[in-house]
């Protein structure tokens, strides 16, 4: 490799190392249930997404750390952000019919 070739790659290399790297938070994502959904349309989602969708629910159960606030968005929320956080990798979306959705910030804050 000639001298110039060794400068560019060397300079390159150095232009690289300056660029800030993202923080592995900079890049989660949580489901959560859309407010303007209705609650019946959250509660049929939270029913697949506990059932047949697999998400973990048993920390919204009563007397479980996530029960509270007990409404159905806060729940479906849970939920959703459950099947989500298991299943993506798998390509599973956070669509739940339009009842939810991606964010960056997260919720529990």
């Amino acid at each position: 490799m000639s001298t110039k070739a060794q400068l560019i790659v060397l300079v390159s290399l150095l232009l690289l190392m300056r660029i800030p790297k993202k923080s592995e938070a900079e890049f989660e994502q949580w489901c959560v249930a859309d407010e303007q959904t209705p609650d019946d349309e959250l509660q049929a989602a939270l029913d697949w997404a506990c059932g047949k969708g697999g998400a973990n629910c048993s920390k919204i159960q009563v007397n479980q750390p996530c029960y509270l606030p007990n409404t159905i968005k806060d729940h479906a929320s849970y939920a959703f952000n459950n099947y989500y956080q298991k299943f993506k990798h798998k390509g599973a979306s956070c669509y739940f019919n339009g009842g939810a959705m991606t964010i960056e910030l997260d919720p529990s804050k």
